[in-house]
């Protein structure tokens, strides 16, 4: 098979990694693609924005299967635009990418087919959110309906705040995605990440995470994209993910195949375990980052075999096969970040980091003068697996230490919920 992955981050380098295994395996291309990525794929510069140039690039290599990686493209319809060259993509529709694309969609869909969810408001005005703000009381939550790139939800623990960041919101702070805003009700709970492969009909599990959205040891500090973590989520019990299938993800299936949307792809749907059970906090159209670092290095059967699976209908008669050994993640991020990152300084050491089993997905990197230099925020994905999380975060930051890269940061406690129940 000729395959197009298209994306840069660490998700779409880890994506290349499992895809290159396969035996299915003819042609590999990425765009835009990272120096990681450049080891297992032909990375080509395409505008992935302009979908008919992508189409044309396909049909000139005899691309076989696209598999796009992150959200934007989708929610801009690539996959709809492909199909109708006839090109075969992993990945939702447009139609369907709005259970990430639109916050207030996913919250009207879960209020429709009773999936369990925060109570909440949609506003496309400062004082109507800013009333019902007040009414409620914090802790609250306050969203960007649209794409934020991670950093578009506050978790506001008083009111001051909560207003600030509906400030930020129709201030503009976030582009169209702010135009509205969905303000939920405070969850408690411990935060999981659940998987799905899905071909319109079927949604097959495909593995739990759980990530580390702050900045900062201790789970302190701003939201980002996510520092670190972990698979398998100790929270996501048998019970529990059979809850997760029954309660929520089922009925979005048969939801947006009712609506006319019918989703094929990786459903993600990040998840808080309250006293009552699972409830959605809110659905991604494609796997996390750096989640689906994590699933990659557990996964046991062929990638390629799966996806195409979804996007043939054919997910009925597949299962999927995970490591017994846990996997763990740390994200080594370029000072600045979440804000503005300090791009350009050159990064050493990973050959002698990978030496003793550790995997690095590239997430923020680029070649300057034949040396490796800082091309975003966050940078490194640091990938360890190990009998126990315990042993995975062990080996994860022993290879840490082996980077020489000064002006990078990351968090030192990623994965500390799984090892404190680890050593109870």
């Amino acid at each position: 098979m000729n395959v197009l992955l298209l994306g840069s981050g660490g998700r779409e380098h880890a994506l290349a990694w499992k895809i290159a295994a396969s035996p299915l395996l003819t042609r590999f291309y990425a765009s835009p693609g990272n120096p990681g990525i450049g080891r297992f794929a032909e990375l080509v510069k395409l505008d992935i924005s302009d979908h008919s140039v992508v189409a044309a690039f396909c049909q000139e290599k005899k691309i076989d299967l696209v598999v796009v990686g992150p959200e934007a493209p989708l929610v801009a319809g690539i996959a709809d635009d492909l199909r109708a060259w006839g090109i075969r993509v992993f990945g939702p529709s447009k139609a369907a990418a709005r259970l990430e694309g639109s916050k207030g969609f996913t919250k009207d869909l879960c209020a429709r087919f009773n999936i369990p969810t925060a109570a909440y408001g949609r506003f496309s005005d400062l004082a109507s959110a800013r009333a019902y703000v007040e009414k409620t009381g914090a802790p609250i939550v306050i969203k960007a309906d649209g794409l934020a790139a991670g950093k578009g939800v506050t978790v506001a623990m008083t009111l001051p705040e909560a207003v600030a960041a509906l400030e930020a919101c129709f201030d503009g702070s976030f582009g169209a995605a702010g135009a509205e805003v969905v303000v939920e009700e405070y969850m408690t709970g411990e935060e999981a990440s659940f998987f799905c492969l899905c071909d319109g009909t079927t949604a097959l599990p495909f593995g739990t995470a759980q990530d580390h959205k702050r900045v900062g040891d201790g789970d302190v500090g701003l939201n980002t994209g996510g520092m670190g973590a972990y698979s398998p989520a100790p929270v996501m019990t048998q019970q529990m993910t059979e809850r997760t299938m029954r309660e929520i993800i089922e009925p979005t299936m048969r939801g947006m195949a009712e609506i006319g949307a019918p989703f094929s792809g990786i459903l993600f749907a990040g998840l808080m375990i309250t006293d009552s059970g699972p409830k959605l906090i809110e659905y991604n159209a494609r796997f996390g980052d750096p989640e689906c670092q994590v699933l990659m290095m557990r996964l046991k059967d062929d990638l390629l075999v799966l996806l195409n699976a979804a996007v043939d209908g054919q997910l009925a008669h597949m299962s999927v096969r995970w490591s017994d050994e846990a996997a763990l993640t740390v994200v080594m991020a370029a000072r600045g970040y979440p804000g503005t990152p300090e791009k350009g300084s050159v990064i050493r050491g990973l050959d002698d980091a990978e030496q003793d089993g550790a995997q690095i997905f590239h997430a923020g990197t680029a070649m300057n003068s034949g040396a490796l230099v800082a091309n975003g925020g966050r940078v490194l994905n640091v990938t360890a697996t190990g009998g126990t999380v315990g042993e995975a975060q062990k080996k994860a930051y022993e290879a840490v230490d082996h980077i020489d890269w000064p002006e990078g940061f990351f968090r030192h406690d990623i994965g500390w919920r799984a090892v404190e129940r680890e050593k109870a």
